[in-house]
């Protein structure tokens, strides 16, 4: 059997494509770290989530502070995060640890800050987890990159990274461990 010279060209091109995708794939999952969506930060009930009666942070959403590591509680929505869009921009310390528990109350949602390595999927009745630390203070741009409905494009927000000195735990009414609290008020006099 004769194989022309370009048929051999061809399928060679064609077998190091395959061989890169896996390699890619491969790098990715194990390299990287690129996980797949699950549910992992924990399941809850999207109609809870609606109505506000989850029993868990997701009730009254925001920032507050869980051994000694931020952990911003967010609730997607149409067309709107609670907190990071509007006039309630999520706030963060520069320098810190902070975790993104992040739930929808209605359809399934992205939630991405741009400039950032965080970007996951909100699926109703799951909570998404995700770890960042921002060193340099600024603002970031919060946005929903899955589609969701005819004002999907206007759901945005921003997150809000403040130098440490100024970032005031009282001032965003979260809940701080009393011996915190203590040490706050020691270095504020």
């Amino acid at each position: 059997m004769q194989v022309h010279r370009f048929e051999k060209v061809w399928l060679g091109a064609a077998i190091l494509l395959i061989v890169g995708f896996i390699a890619t794939i491969a790098y990715g999952s194990v390299g990287v770290g690129v996980g797949m969506v699950d549910d992992s930060g924990g399941q809850i009930s999207a109609q809870a989530v609606q109505n506000g009666n989850t029993g868990t942070p997701f009730d009254d959403p925001g920032v507050v502070k869980e051994d000694g590591q931020y952990v911003v509680y967010v609730v997607a929505r149409q067309f709107q995060f609670v907190p990071g869009s509007g006039d309630t921009p999520v706030r963060v310390p520069a320098g810190a640890n902070v975790t993104f528990r992040v739930t929808s109350a209605d359809v399934v949602h992205g939630f991405s800050v741009v400039e950032t390595n965080i970007n996951t999927m909100v699926i109703p009745g799951q909570v998404s987890e995700v770890s960042a630390r921002f060193n340099e203070p600024g603002t970031y741009g919060l946005i929903c990159h899955e589609y969701c409905g005819a004002a999907h494009h206007t759901m945005g927000g921003s997150v809000e990274v403040v130098p440490p000195e100024e970032y005031d735990m009282q001032q965003e009414n979260i809940e701080q461990p009393e011996d915190d609290a203590q040490a706050q008020q020691e270095a504020d006099q």
